[in-house]
């Protein structure tokens, strides 16, 4: 059975996304890069891996078709399996897969609307 693996990255929008990374970068240190900031973790290189913050434009369509302000985004160890499981309970896949360098990503929405976005890192990631 495939599973959640862990947290791959947090995502939100703000009115003046630039104005809040300096603020974070300031007080608290997150020095957000054109991609996010990449907190690295893991026991040892076998069991590594790294989680994405960034913040989006109020204006981005990132999080559509949810009306909220964020997405959360999951590492999946089999993103097919996973996905299949999903359908079985009737939980629907938003868009198709998309592979990128980094892995596999597909997106469903939770009861309350909340986008969910899937990722199956490529490896390394």
């Amino acid at each position: 059975m495939a599973k959640i693996t862990g947290i791959g990255g947090i995502f939100f929008k703000a009115a003046q996304p630039e104005k809040l990374k300096e603020w974070y970068k300031d007080n608290l240190g997150i020095d957000v890069g054109e991609f996010g900031a990449n907190f690295h973790w893991g026991e040892d290189d076998s069991k590594s891996g790294s989680t994405v913050w960034n913040i989006f434009d109020k204006n981005s369509n990132y999080t559509e078709p949810s009306e909220n302000n964020f997405v959360i985004n999951y590492r999946v160890d089999n993103l097919d399996e996973f996905l299949s499981e999903l359908k079985m309970r009737r939980v629907m896949q938003y868009g198709d897969v998309q592979e990128y360098e980094t892995g596999k990503f597909a997106w469903v929405l939770d009861p309350y609307g909340n986008k969910i976005e899937l990722w199956e890192p490529s490896e390394g990631q």
